[in-house]
């Protein structure tokens, strides 16, 4: 085995965003099967340490390639890119007014104790979420276009943080 492989190759993947997630948990899988430390357990100490690198890059590696944001910032640090670069906050205006909309409904939902709009949020969030990412996908797949992918990159980051808060102030309607 070879530490110097990229996650999509420690798994036998494309490197490719679009990635099948039933290919990737299989090949994680197999993967633990075959690092995990407690199979090593009889075996020298250094065969237990280089198992133990082994199931720590293979967790790692599954953990960076099934989340979205996480996907798209490692694509991209591989281009030698920095997706969330202090210097390069860019953000469309449409997005960033459609963020304080979402934010507005938030607070809106909050204040009116409404889980019917805060459903209807959600709703909204996870679908501009997946157009986000099937944007994310053609950029980085297709178009080879990185400077618009980190902007994708962080609007996926904003969505996630929108779509946690919806469920923070879930858990607090819910216990009133």
């Amino acid at each position: 085995m070879d530490f110097t492989q990229t996650h999509f190759e420690l798994f036998g993947l494309p490197q490719a965003y679009a990635l099948d997630r039933d290919k990737l948990d299989a090949a994680y899988r197999e993967m633990q099967n075959t690092v995990h430390p407690d199979r090593f357990a009889a075996q020298p100490d250094a065969e237990q340490r280089v198992a133990m690198q082994w199931a720590t890059q293979a967790n790692e590696a599954y953990q960076t390639l099934k989340h979205p944001v996480s996907r798209g910032v490692y694509l991209l640090k591989l281009q030698g890119i920095d997706a969330f670069d202090a210097s390069n906050t860019k953000m469309a205006p449409a997005f960033l007014m459609q963020q304080m909309e979402w934010r507005e409904a938030i607070d809106e939902a909050r204040a009116g104790n409404s889980t019917a709009a805060l459903d209807a949020l959600s709703d909204d969030l996870r679908s501009a979420h997946r157009r986000i990412e099937a944007q994310l996908a053609d950029l980085i797949d297709t178009a080879h276009d990185y400077a618009a992918a980190c902007e994708a990159v962080r609007q996926l980051r904003f969505m996630d943080k929108l779509i946690a808060e919806v469920g923070d102030v879930y858990e607090e309607l819910e216990t009133y």
